[in-house]
């Protein structure tokens, strides 16, 4: 008997800070957790995105620096940090593959945003200019901090996490401002700041703003994210087949 389990992608840091292509180990402790076997999908180049496809069940779009302004027709601002071309091109590419085959997805912080950048919509650069600095989404110098969010009750998201209130570790600057093509917001700060978005008709995109992977082990309502991405991935990924489940001889 041969049984696989899932294979889910995780993109990585670019090299602008370290030369190396890397990821917290937070998120590859949260994917196995969830049951699933993580591969690290270096940022070399844009090209490698389809091949990529190929051999995944799923998708974690990680954190990370911001996404150059100009692709979502941004200005530029002195908080813009860790800009890396190279990242930006490939994620693009591959966020636009997974939306288009509806591959099961993750996407976190920068992931979220990718993901409104790809469908058309925009961000705040830098959230205190546009929302006021009576709440904080990132400690400095950079570093995470804690606040609840407020989740639609009628979303798959408070389905999933099986609640409509709940405590996050916040680490960003930038939020979504205009929605993207068929997405629809279902979580937000106290300041009204977007949280997560849902796609309307496609139920395999989970993306939040917040950095789930960081609270896992004591929340089950944040490690429920991964779960849930790796249950959909067990559903209509390549694990599924009977050549992958069946018994072998």
């Amino acid at each position: 008997m041969r049984v696989c389990k899932p294979a889910i992608g995780l993109t990585t840091y670019g090299t602008i800070e370290q030369p190396d292509y890397r990821v917290p180990e937070e998120y590859v402790h949260a994917v196995v957790r969830a049951g699933a076997v993580p591969f690290l999908l270096p940022s070399v180049t844009a090209d490698f995105s389809e091949q990529w496809l190929e051999h995944l069940d799923g998708l974690v779009l990680v954190g990370g620096g911001d996404l150059d302004p100009k692709h979502y027709r941004g200005a530029g601002h002195e908080t813009v940090y860790n800009v890396d071309a190279a990242r930006d091109s490939a994620e693009l590419r591959l966020t636009r593959l997974v939306l288009e085959r509806e591959i099961p997805t993750l996407a976190i912080c920068r992931g979220m945003q990718l993901v409104n950048t790809v469908l058309g919509g925009t961000l705040h650069v830098h959230i205190p200019d546009a929302f006021g600095e009576g709440l904080s989404h990132r400690a400095p110098p950079r570093v995470p901090t804690p606040h609840d969010v407020f989740i639609h009750p009628r979303s798959r998201l408070t389905t999933l996490m099986g609640c409509q209130r709940a405590s996050v570790a916040s680490w960003h600057h930038q939020a979504i401002d205009r929605l993207g093509a068929g997405l629809r917001a279902v979580a937000w700060a106290e300041d009204s700041v977007i949280e997560a978005v849902e796609l309307i008709d496609n139920p395999r995109l989970i993306a939040v703003q917040w950095h789930p992977e960081l609270t896992v082990e004591d929340d089950p309502a944040q490690q429920a994210l991964f779960d849930g991405l790796v249950e959909m991935a067990s559903e209509t990924g390549q694990w599924s087949s009977a050549s992958c489940r069946g018994s072998t001889r």
